[in-house]
């Protein structure tokens, strides 16, 4: 079966909310799992555009909060794939932090994920090829096999961890 290609511009997805009082922790800022449960929303939509079938997060790689998001602002978060493998693909999230008063615009987050997607049977499917056209998709496209090493590091070591870990709780 042959692959086909598709543009990262295919799978940007976006996704804009405003911060209310109750979105927020006890430093006033926007709660970290709420922006997460966020992340994991936009870039599940830039998998299935991108594959057409069902995906499922198989890693969140990291979040770097960089700067707060405070009630009142908006937040604008926009996913794109920037490297598909036979099965999976990086998917990419920035998060913009608008100031709705000033318009002054900040990145206050990024991420990387990876999904797997699956046909109809539940079985593990060929997805497209990647292509990066701007200077921002091809520098995030020819960074992603560093990456993609640094996620298989770190799952073997967590096989090696869990291995370890006892299943036991200490009252039982």
């Amino acid at each position: 079966m042959e692959r086909k290609n598709k543009f990262v511009r295919e799978t940007r997805s976006f996704k804009t909310a405003r911060v209310f009082p109750s979105d927020v922790n006890n430093h006033n800022t926007l709660f970290g799992g709420k922006l997460m449960a966020y992340i994991d929303d936009i870039a599940s939509i830039a998998a299935a555009k991108f594959c057409r079938g069902s995906t499922v997060t198989a890693s969140t790689d990291s979040v770097d909060f960089l700067h707060p998001i405070m009630p009142g602002d908006s937040v604008t978060l926009e996913a794109f794939v920037t490297w598909s493998g036979h099965s999976s693909m990086e998917i990419f999230v920035k998060v913009i932090r608008e100031h709705l008063t000033t318009g002054v615009k900040l990145i206050a987050a990024t991420a990387f994920l990876t999904f797997v997607a699956f046909d109809e049977q539940g079985q593990k499917m060929l997805v497209p090829l990647i292509v990066p056209e701007t200077e921002e998709e091809i520098k995030l496209h020819q960074t992603a096999p560093q990456r993609a090493e640094q996620r298989r590091v770190r799952r073997e070591a967590s096989r090696e961890l869990a291995a370890f870990l006892t299943t036991e709780y200490p009252w039982e």
